[in-house]
C-alpha cells in the first residue's frame, strides 16, 4: 500500500467535510462520480474570529447541500457575504443562483453569464471580507473561465478543477486550450516558488500538502501525454477516437469521452506548434 506522502502532491487521504486550514472549511457535496471523484468541495473561507465568510463554488443544485453550507457558517457564528466561482461547470456553479437566494449574496465570476450583481472577477483582483484576503489568479485551460484563489495567510491556493486532489484534470476542448493550461500550471508553480504556497485546496479530491510537487507532477504528466499523442499520430492513429483507444487503453472506458476532449486539445496544440501536420500555414 502506497503512503499518501509518496503520492504526487502528498494528498491527505479520505475526503471529508471539515476544516482544512486555519481559514478554509470544506463542505463536501453528495455528487460523487468518476468525473467528480468524492464530490465537489465547496469551500467556506473566513478570517479566524471574523463574523463574515466567503463561499467558493456552492456546487450542484442540491438544496440539502446548499443549506448545509449555510448551516456550517451559522454554527461557526459567521454570515456568508459573498459567493465566488472558479468556473462555470454545473458541479461547481449550478447551485449558485439558489445559494444566492438562501444567503442574499452576490455571485462573482469571470464569465458575465454566471454573475449575480454588477461585479465580476479579473486577474489581480483582491477579495476582502472581514479581514480575509483572497487574490484572484487567472488559470484558464480546463475551461476558458477557470480561476484560482490565492489565500496568502494560509499559504494556500484554491484551484477549482485546474489541479485536483487525485489524478489529473481534463482540458475541456474546445473551450479549454492546452497552451493556456500549461501557462496556468506555470503560474501556479510561481506561487509555490515566489509566494510560499504549499497547500492546494482543490475542487475535487483531498487537500494536497505539497503544492509544488503537485504542479510539477501535472506538468510532467502533460508533457508525457503530449509525447504519447505525437507518437500515436506518427504511427497512424489519426482520429481522436483512435488516439484515445491507443494512449488511454489503461484508463476506465467510462472516462474515454472526457479523455477525447484532452486529446483534441493536445492535437490542436501539436498542430499549432508545427509538431504534427494540420496546423496553421
Amino acid at each position: 500500500m502506497t503512503s499518501a506522502a509518496a503520492l504526487p502532491g502528498q494528498p491527505r487521504g479520505i475526503v471529508t467535510s471539515g476544516p482544512a486550514t486555519a481559514r478554509a472549511v470544506n463542505i463536501l457535496a453528495p455528487n460523487a462520480s468518476a468525473m467528480t471523484l468524492d464530490g465537489t468541495n465547496t469551500w467556506l473561507v473566513s478570517e479566524p474570529g471574523s463574523a463574515e465568510a466567503v463561499v467558493i463554488d456552492p456546487g450542484p443544485l442540491d438544496d440539502v447541500h446548499l443549506r448545509a453550507v449555510v448551516e456550517t457558517a451559522e454554527q461557526a457564528g459567521k454570515r456568508i457575504v459573498l459567493t465566488l466561482l472558479t468556473h462555470g461547470h454545473a458541479d461547481h456553479a449550478e447551485g449558485a443562483g439558489r445559494f444566492a437566494e438562501l444567503t442574499g449574496t452576490k455571485v462573482r465570476a469571470l464569465d458575465p453569464a454566471l454573475r449575480l450583481g454588477d461585479e465580476g472577477l479579473a486577474a489581480g483582483d483582491v477579495i476582502r471580507a472581514g479581514g480575509l484576503e483572497l487574490r484572484v489568479v487567472p488559470t484558464p485551460g480546463h475551461t476558458a473561465d477557470s480561476l484560482s484563489f490565492h489565500l496568502p495567510a494560509d499559504r494556500a491556493v484554491l484551484t477549482g478543477d485546474t489541479i485536483l486532489g487525485r489524478g489529473t484534470t481534463v482540458v475541456a476542448h474546445p473551450d479549454g486550450r492546452l497552451g493556456d493550461y500549461l501557462d496556468s500550471l506555470r503560474r501556479l508553480r510561481s506561487l509555490t516558488v515566489d509566494d510560499g504556497v504549499h497547500t492546494v485546496l482543490p475542487g475535487h479530491g483531498p487537500v494536497l500538502d505539497d503544492a509544488q510537487g503537485a504542479v510539477e507532477f501535472y506538468l510532467a504528466h502533460r508533457a508525457h501525454r503530449l509525447a504519447q499523442v505525437e507518437t500515436a499520430v506518427e504511427n497512424g492513429h489519426v482520429t481522436p477516437e483512435a488516439i484515445v483507444a491507443h494512449v488511454y487503453a489503461d484508463v476506465d472506458r467510462s472516462l474515454w469521452p472526457a479523455a477525447e476532449w484532452s486529446v483534441r486539445a493536445q492535437l490542436e496544440y501539436l498542430q499549432d506548434h508545427g509538431l504534427i501536420p494540420g496546423g496553421p500555414e
